[in-house]
């Protein structure tokens, strides 16, 4: 007798029959939703789509923004609110977070001329329901992206996202989706799903990343109708940012005024044409943090907590983080930068100064964040030409990131260009008093505070001059303890939390379900 089985691929893997925790699973009964005839309930409702999420899988400020805002809206007062988020079920997502999840079923994902196996897991945490999407072939990595075959992977994912829905029962208003990887699922409601009463939303989190690829890939990834596969089409070659940008129904960004400088050529990374074209759906909203996770008054990560009502711990922080790397442990200035070293973050900048910041003041720098090699190196280098000064932790490590906030006095970010920024909001609360460049978020969040009641330090032009002044008006500042303790108590009481944003965003959803 034949069998008629075919044998498996390596990309057409075997569901997995254990559960994280080493348990037999019963199989499933797969849920096979019906497709809605009739418009569904007025409750908002929104799938929250990223390629990551913190705390589980994180690599910047999508994973963090992916971690705090669903939760935010699912608090909101204001409007009874149902927003879930689905992400990839990554090698790296630890045991901790695996063995709380429930196993909801499995299916069949068309990717191209394959036929991928999905599995289906849910976490409930905080009020907020998370969706993993298991494929072990394209997911279980060391890291999340820089891959060969990412075209494929995320091809994969957006189409999942779909699948996912069918199996967990769950239909919202509105699809969120977010940055290129996941720039698939508007072009795929509109060409290929169509799924009944569903509105997108694409937002920009970096315009830099935009899931740009050769021709090849409309065959042998996307799978899109051939009628179709003008809206990837950029200028000879597929772009899936820009597809998005074309198919969603609400164009968003992270900062009011980085919606405009989309339209600039300066920051859009050749875009700029297809972002004009679609401005009458572009709106820019201002992200926010986590507050209870960053709270000196109660941060576990730190040496001490403190207030703006008592900031005694703040210099106990210090005193402590000098102990740790070893410098001498003096009340004077500490300059901090905490940052990915590439150019956009304005690394040539900093080269440019920091020598003669050291060189001519009694000030101390500590950085955190890896890069480029040439940047590293300029680091390590300074280190070494001033060891009682400097600290260079060419690495990243969220505890000690914490311990960074909380022990500076001034936070440099002279960014080239920066979408929203969250570091300048950390800063801020934990009076680690920002110095930024005006563009993009910074602009929006921090105001120069030298001729009024700001919460930082500004300056316009991208220059070495302009920064270098910047950096100097906060180091005099910030020797004057009667002008610089009401300044970081007033940055310590901000409110950056996700509550105004949050509140925008339901308007924005609420206004798509009315049209």
């Amino acid at each position: 007798m034949v069998d008629k089985e075919k044998k498996k691929t390596a990309a057409e893997e075997k569901p997995v029959t254990k559960t994280s925790a080493g348990k037999t699973r019963p199989k499933p009964r797969r849920r096979v939703a019906r497709r809605a005839e009739t418009p569904p309930t007025r409750r908002l409702s929104v799938l929250f789509v990223t390629p990551e999420c913190a705390p589980f899988a994180t690599s910047g400020g999508l994973g963090e923004v992916a971690g705090s805002l669903p939760a935010a809206l699912n608090r909101s007062r204001k409007t009874r609110m149902d927003c879930r988020v689905i992400l990839p079920l990554y090698g790296k997502i630890s045991d901790e977070f695996r063995e709380k999840m429930k196993f909801l079923g499995e299916g069949r994902v068309p990717v191209a001329w394959r036929n991928q196996y999905i599995g289906l897991f849910e976490l409930k945490k905080d009020g907020t329901v998370y969706y993993f999407i298991d494929n072990e072939y394209y997911f279980k990595r060391d890291g999340l992206y820089g891959y060969y075959d990412d075209c494929e992977r995320f091809a994969y994912f957006s189409r999942a996202v779909f699948t996912a829905m069918e199996i967990a029962d769950f239909h919202p208003n509105i699809i969120h989706a977010n940055d290129w990887q996941s720039a698939l699922v508007p072009i795929y409601q509109n060409s290929l799903v169509r799924k009944a009463f569903t509105r997108t939303v694409f937002t920009i989190h970096n315009i830099e990343y935009q899931g740009h690829y050769g021709k090849d890939v409309l065959e042998s990834c996307l799978g899109l109708p051939e009628d179709q596969e003008y809206i990837v089409d950029f200028r000879g070659d597929v772009n899936l940012m820009k597809g998005a940008i074309e198919s969603c129904n609400v164009l968003s960004t992270v900062s009011p005024t980085y919606a405009q400088e989309l339209k600039d050529p300066v920051f859009s990374f050749g875009l700029d044409e297809i972002i004009r074209r679609n401005e009458h759906k572009l709106t820019g909203i201002l992200n926010g943090i986590d507050v209870r996770t960053y709270d000196p008054a109660r941060d576990p990560l730190i040496a001490a907590n403190y207030s703006e009502k008592d900031l005694s711990g703040k210099a106990a922080c210090k005193r402590a983080l000098q102990e740790e790397l070893r410098l001498p442990t003096r009340d004077v200035p500490m300059i901090t930068l905490i940052s990915r070293l590439v150019p956009a973050k304005g690394m040539d900048l900093i080269m440019h100064t920091l020598d003669g910041v050291l060189r001519n003041n009694d000030v101390q720098f500590v950085m955190l964040g890896t890069g480029n090699g040439e940047y590293e190196n300029y680091f390590r280098s300074l280190q070494y030409n001033y060891p009682d000064k400097v600290c260079s932790m060419i690495e990243f490590d969220t505890a000690k990131s914490h311990r960074v906030y909380a022990a500076g006095d001034i936070l440099l970010m002279p960014s080239r260009c920066e979408p929203c920024g969250l570091s300048q909001m950390i800063g801020c609360r934990y009076g680690d008093i920002p110095v930024v460049r005006e563009t993009g978020g910074l602009k929006d969040s921090i105001k120069d505070c030298t001729l009024g009641d700001g919460n930082g330090f500004t300056f316009a032009d991208y220059g070495a001059e302009s920064f270098y002044h910047a950096v100097m008006n906060a180091v005099s500042r910030c020797g004057d303890k009667d002008k610089w303790e009401p300044l970081v108590r007033h940055d310590l009481s901000m409110d950056f939390s996700w509550r105004k944003a949050a509140g925008q965003y339901i308007q924005m959803y609420e206004s798509m379900m009315e049209q």
